[in-house]
């Protein structure tokens, strides 16, 4: 069996300019002949250094603002690099490649061949997976995590199924509540720590290896969904049943709700990712979208760090 991915660009992927910027794509659409995305290292003195929001945008601001890009399919400030000043692609399915061939004393590939090598004993396929993150650029340290990308939805459910077993097993190990307080902090969301790990325990999508965390990622181009432009309404606060989880490891992450006026909701940002499931009643803060044609959406995480905004399980 082959697969093959289908689009140029995804997210999860990494695009270097001349400059010595490198920004992780954030959508498979070109907008306006540029590939939306945003940044996230830049190569100083010869080593690349990651940044944060606030100072990717001020450095672009003041030194590259033609990378400034605002995206109205998605209301929102982005970066945005066209293909001509764009040096090299950054692909996970061909980064993992790599990184599997290799002989190496890399603890952090070391792990990685270890993950891989674990799966493949239960006859999962790695053209099917890549690896993102610090491994996808070459620039990982000796504490750094591992982020692998999945591209097919069973497989994407089997892996998370195995990795249990596997830990069960004692391959591989669940996170401490220290590691879960440093990724609680990473994420800097509006949820408290009991309510972060309460739901992030339970979407089986994070273990250790090593005392190295390993993040899955779920990345398919689903035939069913249209990327179209919505503009934001208003800001609020929504109860709702899920009615349907299927889409809520997809990014953006889709929960169908039993909200007439806008049925479905959508979160651009990884903490909200397989948040709720199918029957449970969610409180959600994010904005009100609406499309050209007057259909509405819920949307959280229109910026990365989705402050005053979050998804979370309620009892009633």
């Amino acid at each position: 069996m082959q697969f093959f991915r289908k689009m140029k660009f995804q997210s999860k992927d990494f695009i270097e300019t001349r400059e010595g910027l490198a920004f992780a794509v954030v959508s498979e659409k070109l907008c306006q002949g540029r590939v939306l995305c945003f940044l996230r290292y830049v190569k100083t003195s010869g080593e690349w250094k990651k940044i944060a929001t606030d100072q990717a945008n001020q450095l672009l601001t003041e030194n590259f603002p033609y990378y400034l890009h605002y995206s109205e399919e998605l209301d929102a400030q982005l970066h945005g690099v066209t293909e001509q000043d764009i040096v090299i692609h950054h692909q996970p399915v061909k980064k993992l490649a790599f990184w599997l061939r290799q002989k190496t004393s890399d603890p952090v590939i070391a792990d990685l061949q270890k993950i891989c090598s674990s799966l493949s004993d239960y006859q999962l396929l790695m053209n099917q997976i890549g690896v993102t993150g610090s491994l996808l650029l070459g620039v990982q340290q000796q504490q750094s995590d591992i982020d692998l990308v999945i591209y097919d939805r069973s497989t994407f459910d089997k892996v998370r199924q195995v990795i249990q077993e596997l830990i069960k097993a004692g391959v591989f190990h669940n996170l401490s509540k220290q590691d879960w307080l440093l990724s609680f902090q990473r994420r800097d969301c509006d949820l408290s720590f009991e309510e972060y790990v309460w739901h992030e325990q339970r979407k089986n999508n994070k273990f250790l290896l090593n005392d190295r965390k390993v993040d899955l990622n779920l990345l398919v181009d689903e035939p069913g969904y249209a990327h179209e432009s919505f503009i934001k309404q208003k800001m609020g606060k929504w109860r709702a049943t899920v009615l349907d989880d299927r889409f809520a490891f997809d990014y953006p992450a889709r929960y169908r709700i039993d909200n007439q006026e806008a049925p479905w909701l959508l979160s651009f940002t990884a903490t909200y990712t397989g948040q709720a499931k199918k029957g449970e009643i969610i409180e959600v803060c994010g904005h009100l979208e609406k499309s050209g044609d007057g259909r509405q959406q819920i949307v959280v995480g229109s910026t990365r760090e989705a402050r005053g905004e979050y998804i979370k399980v309620v009892s009633d």
